[in-house]
């Protein structure tokens, strides 16, 4: 079954639709999510390493699912599908929508071009089960600090997706203000 991806524009309005491999080899900007889980409590997120085998970035890290909205979904919905599809895990809480972004990311005979909404769902870490993931989705799951995370990110840039650091951007103000409140 052919998945067929929703084409934007700038402004995140429907242009079109497209089988997935065909939309990124031509280019064309499309709607897509990053999902960040984070436990406040401990304030560490969940990051995934994406399977090697992946058409791109395979081997690096990025937040913990990311995908596209199928033609006829809407973001919340599909963000409900792919998280226990990819992490075997459902969400917890409220999902807040923490802005969007468009980049572009070439990888030779395929690119990334995408209107990126990012999400943030609250999570209790010790709620979720991290060794539930499909193993073509993802390599490896971790639980880091924001400390850390941030160190790493500095020092070795080259260790992430195309898509992490702006997503990340997009959350980190809601992380902050978690930080606020909870002190």
């Amino acid at each position: 079954m052919e998945e067929m991806l929703i084409w934007v524009d700038e402004n995140d309005n429907q242009t079109g639709s497209g089988e997935k491999l065909y939309t990124h080899q031509i280019g064309q900007l499309h709607r897509a999510f990053s999902v960040f889980l984070y436990d406040r409590v401990k304030q560490e997120m969940l990051i995934q390493k994406r399977a090697y085998g992946k058409y791109h970035s395979g081997g690096k890290w990025s937040n913990a699912c990311c995908s596209h909205p199928r033609l006829g979904q809407t973001l919340e919905e599909a963000v409900k599908i792919r998280l226990p599809y990819e992490l075997g895990v459902g969400l917890e809480g409220t999902l807040v929508e923490c802005g969007s972004f468009v980049y572009f990311a070439d990888f030779g005979d395929l690119s990334e071009h995408e209107l990126d909404h990012v999400f943030l769902n609250e999570v209790n870490k010790e709620d979720v089960v991290i060794d539930r993931f499909r193993e073509d989705e993802i390599a490896e799951l971790q639980w880091i600090g924001i400390k850390e995370l941030e160190t790493w990110m500095k020092d070795r840039p080259e260790d992430f997706s195309a898509w992490f650091f702006p997503a990340y951007e997009k959350v980190k103000p809601y992380i902050n203000a978690f930080s606020c409140v909870d002190k």
